[in-house]
């Protein structure tokens, strides 16, 4: 039987060493002691590239330590902690409205009746990390002198700019290129994410049309002013559909540090059984917090996403309590799973399996997989779900 990893899951697998190992041209002290031999077959090739690599290395250490005077050319960074987002735009644009159907669980038609917002609203998301969220009025976006900015952007680790595509967007372009300059200029560290809002009353050709529209002005304002290397995300995006979803969770993605973990588990995951797609969704929102290296199918997503409501729904008819953070681990048959098939055809299915109270595993299998092959397929997941608790302890 194939494993997923090796039995110590945190450490990568061990590298065979060459007999004349180039790496030891590198250290003074090996020099005296390597042989004219070892010397002659390490190839000049090898050692302009370790140099280089060590170099790259050196540079990167200290861009990061001056990263405070290199504002503008600073790469992604993801900060430790919980994410932090500021949901920022004019009056009515569906600030509300995003953040109470995705953090809160609001039906899409309850939020014609939201009042407006008049001040700085706060919230927080308790689930397997605790995601804070907080709404800036209209009134005070980011030039007013009287907004404390250091309280308000100083451990933001993203800013989603509500944009109301079926409003006058170019007045709300303009605010947001004030806030951006702002914020690449004194907070350049966090992330600009623009959600092209309400695109669900456009046509399909209007719709892609405006989205290129928007993202051109944007790019063309901030080259003009001096900003042009400014890293800006478009997402197009409805409370009516999942792609409000979708595009939260990319947001939340960027400012996990666990991300690139995760991603190597589920690629490893899908490459071993032979799976097709693979989601880590957080139960409560529907977010999900990474996925395998394959591409992504809005149809996929939509069923999986669907298919956690279902699971959800059915746990509290039933009295579903929660259990223990540690106690879902230990007791691995206490952790629910499941296998449906999706189409008429029977060769999709989904297969689901909790991680702990928050966290669930979706797998989508297509024609060709191994959905026969159960016992490897709960097996594999088992050490991946062992593998993820440890990751969100370290």
């Amino acid at each position: 039987m194939r494993t997923l990893f090796s039995e110590n899951i945190l450490s990568p697998a061990p590298t065979p060493v060459p007999q004349q190992n180039p790496f030891e041209l590198l250290f003074p002290s090996t020099l005296s002691n390597a042989s004219s031999s070892a010397s002659v077959q390490s190839s000049p090739n090898q050692h302009e590239w370790l140099t280089q690599h060590w170099q790259n290395q050196q540079r990167a250490e200290n861009d990061a330590t001056n990263y405070g005077s290199t504002a503008s050319s600073a790469p992604l960074t993801r900060r430790k902690g919980n994410p932090k987002l500021l949901f920022m735009g004019l009056r009515k644009s569906g600030k509300s409205s995003v953040q109470k159907v995705v953090f809160q669980k609001m039906s899409p038609a309850d939020t014609l009746f939201l009042e407006p917002t008049t001040r700085i609203e706060k919230a927080s998301l308790q689930s397997f990390v605790t995601i804070d969220t907080a709404e800036l009025p209209t009134s005070l976006l980011a030039s007013p002198p009287e907004l404390d900015h250091h309280a308000v952007f100083s451990n933001m680790g993203a800013v989603i700019w509500i944009l109301d595509v079926q409003d006058d967007y170019l007045t709300s372009i303009a605010s947001l290129i004030e806030t951006t300059v702002f914020l690449a200029e004194h907070y350049p560290r966090i992330n600009i994410d623009v959600f092209i809002h309400k695109i669900d009353g456009l046509s399909e050709e209007y719709k892609y049309d405006t989205f290129r529209e928007v993202r051109q002005r944007v790019q063309d304002e901030l080259s003009d002013v001096g900003h042009a290397d400014k890293s800006v995300s478009y997402y197009q995006t409805s409370i009516f559909d999942h792609s409000i979803f979708e595009a939260m969770s990319k947001v939340v993605q960027k400012l996990l540090p666990q991300l690139p973990a995760m991603e190597t588990l589920l690629n490893k995951l899908c490459s071993t059984c032979r799976i097709q797609k693979a989601y880590l969704f957080d139960t409560s929102s529907k977010i999900y917090v990474a996925t395998d290296a394959s591409p992504t199918f809005l149809r996929d997503y939509e069923v999986c996403s669907d298919y956690v409501d279902v699971v959800v729904d059915i746990k509290q008819i039933y009295g579903w309590q929660q259990r223990d953070k540690t106690q879902a681990v230990e007791d691995g048959g206490e952790i629910g799973e499941s296998m449906v098939t999706c189409d008429h055809s029977g060769d999709t299915y989904i297969y689901a399996r909790e991680i702990n109270d928050h966290l669930s595993l979706l797998c989508v299998m297509g024609k060709g997989s191994s959905a026969d092959k159960r016992v490897l397929i709960d097996y594999n997941v088992s050490i991946l779900q062992t593998a993820l608790v440890k990751v969100f302890r370290v």
